[in-house]
């Protein structure tokens, strides 16, 4: 089997790693997912990682919670996820790094492009924690952010809903699943695959985004190999 893309930075909400439970972390999605990670490792795909924190936090819990006290708590919540990924995949055997946009150097390398790049040259997956660094921005931004930093092919988002769809999936039975859409008509549209930060990053710098469902961990290694499934957006 061949790989379709050389670099790809996959994009793994929190809910994602929480699997049926809602909260926290599940150990056998973790256990699942690092396996297809490993799988597309091994066909020479250079692989880095987001990991959002939605599974242990999800933003003020009040109106009079400071906005940028909440963001940074989120950003702790993506670290304990990017440790949990790390350890699993090295469980499995695959080297890892990870990295993180505020400094936290007793767990983790602060985040350095040149640094990155030369981790994922010689076959480390590199786990990016701690969103972009910044309050008032989400993971999907930073997925978008670091994407383009280190040039990746393309951006592969698994989330717990299969693809993009005209409306909420979990609120309308009958919404309609897009096989292929424009970065356009998801902003125009307000389709909800990201937030308009994130999309409008990776329309200016040209960057495919492929949408799938991650309860089916083997999903990760299916898009890579160019099944098409999900939903492409570019």
């Amino acid at each position: 089997m061949q790989a379709k893309y050389k670099r790809v930075l996959l994009k793994i909400s929190g809910e994602a790693l929480a699997g049926n439970q809602g909260f926290g972390l599940c150990t056998d999605t973790l256990d699942k997912v690092s396996k297809q990670i490993k799988r597309c490792a091994d066909l020479g795909v250079e692989i880095a990682v987001v990991v959002g924190g939605g599974n242990f936090w999800r933003g003020r819990t009040g109106e009079n919670m400071d906005r940028t006290r909440a963001d940074h708590m989120g950003m702790l919540a993506t670290v304990i996820n990017a440790l949990a990924l790390s350890d699993a995949l090295e469980a499995n055997g695959v080297q890892t790094r990870v990295q993180t946009a505020i400094e936290m150097r007793q767990i983790a390398e602060p985040y350095i492009r040149g640094r990155a790049i030369h981790h994922l040259e010689r076959g480390r997956v590199v786990i990016f924690g701690c969103g972009t660094g910044n309050p008032f921005f989400s993971t999907d931004t930073a997925a978008a952010l670091r994407a383009a930093e280190i040039e990746a092919d393309v951006i592969l988002l698994a989330k717990k809903v299969d693809g993009v769809y005209d409306s909420d999936p979990n609120i309308n039975p009958d919404a309609k699943r897009f096989e292929h859409v424009s970065y356009i008509d998801v902003l125009n549209k307000g389709l909800g695959v990201m937030d308009s930060t994130a999309t409008s990053l990776c329309m200016d710098n040209k960057i495919p985004l492929l949408v799938f469902g991650l309860h089916d961990p083997e999903n990760i290694y299916r898009v890579l190999t160019g099944e098409q499934i999900g939903t492409v957006v570019d």
